[in-house]
This record gives C-alpha cells, structure tokens and sequence, in this order.
C-alpha cells in the first residue's frame, strides 16, 4: 500500500498557490476573506 500523502512543491502551488487563487473569481474571494481575517500568508506559495 502506497503513503496517501506525497508532497510536491510544485503542484501544492500550482493547485493551491497565490497565482492560482487570483486567476478564477472564487479564488480572488478566498484571498479577499483571508485579507479581511489577517492572515501573514495568504496563498501556499
């Protein structure tokens, strides 16, 4: 059986990064709502 969980750098940020958020309209929501609560970072990448 194979671990569930194999981290990659590169597709974390792809999938779940800054640039990915600000392309789609619900993205630029999610960073708009981490923005307004205060968070240091506001995307995986």
């Amino acid at each position: 059986m194979q671990p569930t969980y194999r981290p990659s750098k590169i597709s974390r940020a792809r999938k779940c990064g800054f640039r990915a958020r600000s392309k789609t309209p619900g993205g630029r929501k999610v960073l708009a709502n981490r923005r307004k609560i205060g968070r240091k970072r506001l995307g995986a990448s």
